[in-house]
């Protein structure tokens, strides 16, 4: 895996012998390759073309699409755990049911509860997801329909808010001229 083995011809007319050329993708890192001088004894430099190749383990890459909500991440998390319960629960009803054993009719009985509650975490995820992206709108452009209404609720709230204080204002100095609230 990983080699290729090929049949060497020597100078000197000797027999043919077998060398396992190792390509990048299989380096042995503790066996020295075939002629670097490491079996001789001698001290010499090693060629571009015979220094190891070191690959990395692995490469990181940008993630293809953004992370999920918490919220729906939660639904999911919540929804695979249901799933993986469900699913031991009908094995150990299929094996209780090939053993004869009671346990098999109760275990049938709670696998098709779990069943159901496996339906609905699935639906929890779908739902949840709608309701995250129907209340904080499509972020994937710049020039988002939601973003724009956001700030324009946003301009209309502070509006708001600075008019209810000036109001205040204007309150509080007409009452302070007054010697009677009559």
């Amino acid at each position: 895996m990983g080699t290729a083995e090929r049949s060497e011809a020597p100078a000197d007319g000797a027999a043919a012998h077998l060398t396992a050329r190792q390509g990048p993708e299989a380096l042995d890192r503790d066996i020295p390759e075939h002629g670097s001088g490491k079996e001789s004894g001698t001290a010499e430099q090693a060629t571009p073309e015979e220094e190891p190749y070191y690959r990395q383990l692995w490469i990181e890459e940008a993630a293809p699409r953004r992370r999920m909500p918490d919220p729906v991440r939660r639904s999911a998390v919540r929804a695979v755990l249901i799933i993986a319960v469900t699913l031991v629960q009908a094995m150990v009803a299929f094996l209780c049911t090939l053993a004869g054993s009671w346990l098999a009719f109760p275990m049938v009985l709670s696998s098709v509860a779990s069943t159901v509650l496996a339906t609905w975490g699935a639906l929890d995820i779908w739902v949840t997801r709608q309701v995250w992206n129907q209340r904080n709108g499509v972020v994937s452009a710049p020039s988002s329909t939601a973003r724009a209404l956001r700030r324009e609720r946003r301009k209309a709230r502070r509006q708001a808010r600075a008019l209810e204080r000036t109001q205040g204002r204007i309150r509080r100095q007409g009452r302070a001229g007054r010697l009677s609230h009559s």
